[in-house]
């Protein structure tokens, strides 16, 4: 194992990761826990069940370029770019309802993601070589798959990389650029999410 997830026999996945590249990953992961924000106190006993379902998250956009990339509109651009016939207001009407009624949701299982990342790594002892494998089972390859997700989604916003961009020039950045460290962190990561997904 070489620092890429292999497939367990049995199913799930693992990895061989030495103390720096789990100190990477759990330091991305608790910034990413920071970034979506604490979760909702948990409700008083004697709270009404059926309040949970109904209860109501932002309705606007968050302002943060991470954020929104994380939350995305569900509709498409809010000024109605590239939805021919439909009203720029509906459509804003529609992606704040949306938004309003599955956000909280969304947050929650990015931060249970972001959660598992940051538990598994802790559970990890390296050996004297330094490495430590990491087995993932059950749910926890799904939840690392969500999780490197959310953290390169994050990573391309603070560098401004979008799909139809001449980005091109970040991976070509001089050793000296201060975005260097974040653009090799994000074609690792890019790197352990395509071999989890091949494991799966």
């Amino acid at each position: 194992m070489g620092g890429t997830f292999e497939s367990l026999k049995g199913g799930g996945a693992a990895i061989a990761l030495d103390e720096i590249e789990i100190s990477i990953l759990r330091s991305l992961a608790v910034q990413l826990l920071e970034l979506i924000g604490p979760g909702e106190p948990e409700p008083a006993e004697d709270a009404d069940p059926l309040a949970a379902l109904f209860a109501e998250g932002p309705s606007e956009p968050p302002s943060d370029p991470a954020l929104a990339r994380l939350f995305p509109d569900a509709y498409g651009a809010p000024d109605g770019a590239g939805d021919k016939g439909v009203d720029p207001e509906e459509l804003a009407a529609r992606s704040a309802e949306f938004r309003r009624f599955t956000e909280n949701d969304l947050r929650a299982r990015k931060r249970e993601d972001a959660l598992a990342v940051v538990r598994s790594l802790d559970g990890l002892t390296p050996a004297g070589d330094g490495a430590a494998v990491l087995e993932l089972s059950g749910e926890l390859p799904l939840r690392w798959l969500g999780a490197l997700n959310d953290l390169r989604l994050t990573i391309a916003a603070r560098l401004d990389i979008t799909e139809d961009d001449e980005s091109a020039v970040l991976f070509r950045l001089p050793d000296e650029d201060p975005r260097k460290p974040m653009v090799m962190a994000y074609l690792w990561l890019g790197g352990l999410q395509e071999t989890l997904i091949e494991t799966l």
